[in-house]
């Protein structure tokens, strides 16, 4: 048998009838799961003893169980998390605004091909996609963490290590386990797929029908300077990558954030915004800026800098000026290795 979080509740049904048991006990011995209400939770269910025996003889957790864990000062919790062979993802819970919720950031590959100049997780290199269950458990993880604190896991990000799209078989299998009725139910509209621009896999997100959000982390206004922080930018153009965007919010009705890491000297200027609110400007998008965790010197030796904070708010206010909708997420985890990978690396390192 594999681990719960690998099944959708129609294997597990016929996994459990080839055992002679009634399909019947599937449904409630994954919802006890996902809920996560106790550290064992399928111990209050009414099961037939030889079942009960059976599962608890099962794999845990897809393999996967938490190596590291760091808390910040504002309550951002950052888990590594191992996987089955050994290898290392990274999870975040961020407390939300109000004091019962919280939100997740979690991974879907281990590693990254994207290459993306600025970013820690690049640095290790690609390994492996996650399995679908290998997902599920970053957010179980993330759901008894934001429990324990006594909040609600409200919304889920993949904004973690890895490009959702190279991987978009399993991490939409894995959103229908996690925000669908029947297992997580933690709601379409509280997930929002992050990509780089992969123009085809963007399209591919719209036909799964999951009409979930999406962010695209564009990062320049313009092809050359993009093409410089991410590598990415040489196959798919920016007017391509907001024209999918377009496609995606015409068949979905959910309106697409643009995500925007300033960068001192090299994304910062007032030109440079002036652009990105002529590329915005016409479209039902915010565009959500970031202030950068420095990582160290990149790939291509280079060390960047946080955008200054009266460029960065110049920036703000040139976007708004021209009624582009934008605004600073908010910092989390400053006093911890914040930026996706970091964590990881430490880890391998240390």
């Amino acid at each position: 048998m594999r681990a719960l979080s690998e099944y959708t509740l129609e294997e597990l049904q016929r996994e459990f009838a080839g055992w002679g048991f009634k399909a019947r006990h599937a449904a409630p011995v994954l919802r006890a799961h996902y809920a996560q209400e106790s550290e064992s939770p399928l111990d209050a269910l009414l099961l037939p003893k030889s079942l009960s025996r059976r599962l608890h003889g099962a794999p845990g957790g897809a393999g996967a169980r938490p190596a590291a864990r760091q808390e910040a000062a504002d309550g951002t919790c950052k888990l590594l998390i191992r996987l089955g062979d050994g290898k290392t993802v990274e999870a975040v819970m961020m407390p939300d605004y109000r004091a019962d919720r919280a939100a997740g950031c979690v991974s879907s590959q281990v590693g990254c091909s994207m290459g993306c100049d600025f970013c820690a997780t690049t640095k290790t290199g690609y390994e492996r996609n996650l399995t679908s269950g290998e997902i599920v458990e970053q957010f179980l993880a993330l759901r008894r963490e934001a429990r324990a604190g006594g909040r609600r896991l409200q919304t889920l990000v993949f904004m973690g290590m890895g490009e959702p799209m190279l991987n978009l078989d399993a991490v939409t299998e894995a959103i229908r386990r996690i925000a669908g009725g029947e297992l997580g139910a933690l709601g379409w509209r509280q997930v929002t797929v992050s990509t780089v621009g992969i123009v085809p896999g963007i399209d591919a997100l719209a036909d799964s029908g999951l009409k979930v959000h999406l962010a695209v982390s564009l990062h320049a206004p313009d092809d050359e300077t993009r093409a410089r922080l991410l590598p990415m930018g040489r196959r798919f153009g920016v007017e391509d990558i907001l024209a999918a965007a377009d496609r995606y919010q015409e068949r979905t009705a959910r309106p697409v954030t643009i995500q925007y890491c300033l960068l001192r000297g090299v994304n910062d200027s007032p030109g440079q915004a002036l652009e990105l609110a002529a590329l915005v400007g016409s479209r039902r998008m915010h565009v959500n800026l970031l202030r950068y965790n420095p990582t160290g010197l990149s790939l291509r030796g280079i060390v960047y800098e946080t955008s200054p904070e009266d460029a960065s708010l110049a920036f703000l206010e040139t976007l708004r000026s021209r009624n582009v909708v934008a605004h600073f997420r908010r910092p989390r985890g400053r006093d911890i290795d914040a930026a996706c990978g970091q964590l990881r690396r430490r880890a391998a390192t240390g």
